[in-house]
């Protein structure tokens, strides 16, 4: 299912307590693209695809900070 807000995310497992909000919403973002995007193609694997999808954005825009993970900070002189 879709998420409106980070509030909807999967809860109590590593989603919202493993992630800060700002990672929540990239997860968020990403869970809801791909489930769109991906989903008319596998409906049976829509919420596995969307999943695996958004834990890869998170790993890609976040790093870990001991047991969660916080967005990086992008320099703006790049």
């Amino acid at each position: 299912m879709p998420y409106a807000s980070n509030q909807d995310l999967p809860g109590p497992g590593p989603v919202r307590r493993r992630l800060a909000a700002g990672a929540q919403d990239i997860f968020r973002s990403a869970f809801n693209h791909a489930r769109q995007t991906y989903g008319s193609r596998e409906p049976a694997r829509r919420e596995e695809i969307a999943q695996r999808v958004a834990w890869a954005a998170v790993k890609t825009r976040c790093h870990k900070v001991g047991d969660h993970w916080e967005p990086r900070a992008f320099r703006s002189d790049r």
